[in-house]
């Protein structure tokens, strides 16, 4: 019955992934692997420097997204597939020489000042807690769930991008302007 189903060529990315999430075939993805390799590739040699360490980075991105695809919520695949490659290449360097840069600093920072809103000095724990919750809850959605991946979970930027799709800026965007609602909020709250 294979040759009534229509040619996946002329599928939409959209279309690939919600049928590769419904279905689990390979076929499906696969379709998405060969469109987009020759920009995983070329990001991959741009950052890795040698054609083998880019092959081998490709190959492997893949075959690590394959059983995991269906757990994402992804928008736009190009851009989210560009990402994931992207921090893939960056761990594998970062494997390579631990002392490459990252945005240590501005975590902390980030998360000092988070940490700050809920200074333990200033009020007691239950009232705290619970001008966190309200304040969270009245976060919208995208700046919740940074919020919440950033500091609860202590996930990196690059696996906020890899988990939701969002570009880089728009990650940080969500967190500065959630910590930034949150602390207006729990003020508000706390001065009652």
């Amino acid at each position: 019955m294979l040759f009534f189903r229509r040619n996946i060529s002329t599928y939409s990315d959209s279309d690939l992934v919600r049928l590769y999430k419904e279905t689990g075939e390979s076929d499906y993805f696969g379709e998405l692997y060969n469109r987009y390799i020759p920009l995983i590739y070329g990001l991959c040699l741009k950052y890795l420097q040698e054609e083998v360490k880019a092959q081998d980075a490709v190959m492997q991105l893949f075959e690590d997204l394959l059983p995991k695809l269906s757990r994402y919520e992804i928008r736009e695949f190009k851009t989210w597939i560009y990402s994931v490659a992207k921090n893939h290449c960056f761990q594998l360097l970062r494997k390579e020489n631990p002392e490459i840069a990252t945005d240590f600093d501005q975590q902390f920072v980030e998360t000092y000042d988070i940490l700050h809103l809920l200074d333990k000095e200033e009020t007691s724990d239950d009232a705290r807690t619970a001008a966190l919750k309200h304040c969270m809850e009245k976060l919208p959605e995208p700046q919740q769930r940074c919020i919440l991946s950033f500091f609860m979970e202590e996930m990196s930027y690059a696996d906020i991008m890899e988990q939701t799709g969002y570009q880089l800026k728009s990650v940080k965007s969500y967190i500065q302007n959630g910590k930034r609602n949150l602390k207006s909020c729990i003020e508000k709250r706390m001065a009652q």
